[in-house]
């Protein structure tokens, strides 16, 4: 019995493939990872629904829980970092630390969010993920057990 060649719905399309590091540097500067001259963020951290400029949809961006994580990630690396150089430099009580580390944790984490987020952003519409691809992001087609 001979094999029939199958289709699958699930190929890869000729897509044009886009720059990945200008999507990075587009989101993470808060523009629209298209174009680069629209809002990415029409609040902290509130993606618009659509660019201003050249009308890519950006509403269906599933950035989710990696910003927090990558953040938490690299802001505990520099803190740590710098708590364990300065430790031994100088003579303070551990209030004392307190209040320099603390601040400079909520400042970091703080400024880093947004960009963050807006480079997730930009790699999910350079690989053309969660609907940017034209394709709606079928969440039954993902966790499907065939």
């Amino acid at each position: 019995m001979p094999m029939q060649e199958t289709t699958s719905s699930h190929a890869p399309s000729a897509r044009e493939p886009r720059n990945l590091w200008q999507a990075l540097t587009k989101g993470w500067l808060g523009r629209c990872p298209h174009c680069g001259n629209g809002k990415l963020f029409g609040a902290y951290l509130k993606p618009v629904h659509s660019c201003n400029s050249c009308g890519e949809e950006i509403h269906h961006q599933r950035a989710d829980d990696l910003p927090p994580y990558l953040v938490i990630f690299v802001v505990g690396h520099v803190v740590v970092a710098g708590y364990m150089l300065a430790e031994p430099l100088v003579d303070w009580n551990s209030w004392q630390h307190l209040a320099l580390w603390i601040p400079i944790t909520l400042a970091l984490g703080l400024a880093m969010l947004q960009p963050v987020k807006g480079a997730v952003i930009g790699l999910q519409w350079a690989n053309y993920m969660h609907g940017f691809g034209g394709e709606p992001d079928d969440a039954a087609e993902v966790f499907s057990c065939n």
